[in-house]
């Protein structure tokens, strides 16, 4: 499991062959058509295949499991194979369970944290242009790419591609600073149906070892 990508999508491309129908320059409009989007997601669930390229283009990894976003703040992440974890966050804290370590984290969502992939479809979008540069192409009439890149230096990654098809998010595909690519494919997208808070809390036995790192 790539955990530096699990807790960024906590604290989701070139999908189409075909060329461009609008320039990909950075703009105020390409942020707002984004935010327009995503805040038209009340929730949010999906299936993902998780592939990780290093820097020379070798696949290193490959994850799949499944996603739950609700606004305002409410995230869960569960990865299956081939090492089960579960994330869960409620907008201020992120618990992190590990089942082979028997062990839960529990972090603050700090202000670096709060500008992650997983925000986006969980948290505030309405000012996206404040926190990143971004930039859209779309292919033919249904088919769009938004390119966001964080203003903050610090931030934990150098650029996030989301494609969307018919206004639903498809894949994320993020690039860290070791040029490393972690691409999240989506499937059995479900947006908008019902759920409670409580699909939003982690499930672990009796006895694990839980740390608390809320600094």
């Amino acid at each position: 499991m790539n955990r530096k990508f699990a807790w960024l999508l906590v604290t989701a491309a070139s999908l189409f062959a075909c060329l461009a129908t609008a320039d990909e320059s950075f703009s105020a409009e390409a942020a707002a058509e984004l935010a327009a989007t995503l805040q038209s997601y009340r929730t949010y669930q999906a299936d993902f295949i998780q592939i990780v390229v290093n820097e020379t283009g070798s696949r290193v990894q490959e994850t799949n499991g499944r996603l739950k976003a609700k606004r305002p703040g409410l995230f869960y992440w569960e990865v299956n194979q081939p090492m089960a974890q579960f994330i869960a966050s409620d907008g201020e804290r992120v618990s992190v369970y590990d089942p082979d370590l028997e062990q839960v984290t529990i972090h603050k969502l700090d202000q670096r944290a709060s500008s992650t992939p997983a925000l986006l479809l969980s948290g505030e979008v309405r000012n996206l242009a404040e926190t990143y540069r971004v930039s859209e192409r779309q292919f033919g009439d249904k088919l769009r790419e938004f390119t966001l890149a964080p203003r903050n230096p610090d931030s934990l990654f150098v650029t996030l591609k989301l494609s969307f098809a018919d206004g639903v998010l498809q894949e994320m595909r993020l690039t860290d600073s070791l040029a490393q690519l972690s691409i999240l494919s989506f499937s059995n997208v479900r947006l908008n149906q019902g759920l409670s808070d409580s699909d939003f809390t982690l499930d672990y036995p009796e006895g694990v070892d839980i740390i608390r790192d809320e600094g």
